[in-house]
């Protein structure tokens, strides 16, 4: 795997072909951009997509999931389905326990790039690291603010995600993972509290892991 480092770049005039072009003429052929979703939150998979763009027929309005509304994210979503190579990876919470977190969402974006139906000639990952990739790869700081194919993974990865908390919270109703994603608010704080963890959160973080200690030991009593 070559895995060349770079630094930021000003984003306030959004994402846009630069990298792609650049990776292009050192590699030619399709470049994918590399994103994921849900590293943060105490229940749910960490979800990666990788997307491989025609910047000809690239939707408007592509830019970082984090910017835009979720309803803008699911118009986005089918539109790059519609005009891209996508593909998706999902680490379950098994694997990140067992790994840990920065060990699964590398997985997982590894699996994205294998599921796409074409193989780019090399990648635009966002973040500061790679994950071994067999093509050359390339981290970006802020990518999904910068470059258009990782804004496309991005979204791919963050709507993939939403869409399963969604359908997981209809199991687990008290959390509110509908609205919270997982993520610690107070609701899903004072839900652990009452109701304990659930096979879908990580038991290896230390919220879910206090809330195990403390059913632990009402069962001692």
């Amino acid at each position: 795997m070559l895995c060349l480092m770079r630094g930021t770049n000003d984003s306030a005039c959004g994402p846009d072909w630069t990298h792609e072009a650049r990776l292009q003429g050192r590699h030619g052929g399709h470049v994918a951009g590399i994103d994921e979703a849900g590293r943060g939150p105490w229940a749910g998979p960490v979800v990666a997509a990788a997307v491989i763009l025609d910047p000809d027929s690239a939707p408007a309005g592509l830019n970082d999931s984090k910017k835009l509304k979720e309803p803008q994210r699911e118009a986005l979503f089918d539109r790059i389905l519609a005009c891209a190579f996508v593909g998706v990876g999902i680490a379950d919470v098994a694997r990140i326990d067992r790994d840990n977190i920065l060990q699964a969402t590398l997985w997982a974006m590894a699996e994205a790039l294998a599921a796409l139906p074409e193989k780019p000639s090399c990648a635009l990952v966002d973040g500061n690291k790679c994950p071994d990739l067999p093509c050359p790869a390339e981290p970006l700081v802020k990518g999904d603010a910068l470059s258009l194919s990782i804004a496309a993974a991005s979204i791919i990865a963050k709507v993939s995600r939403d869409r399963i908390m969604r359908d997981a919270a209809r199991a687990y109703p008290p959390y509110g993972w509908e609205r919270n994603k997982g993520y610690g608010t107070k609701q899903h704080a004072a839900a652990l509290a009452r109701h304990g963890a659930t096979p879908f959160h990580r038991h290896s973080y230390k919220p879910v892991r206090a809330a195990l200690a403390r059913s632990a030991a009402v069962r001692a009593g």
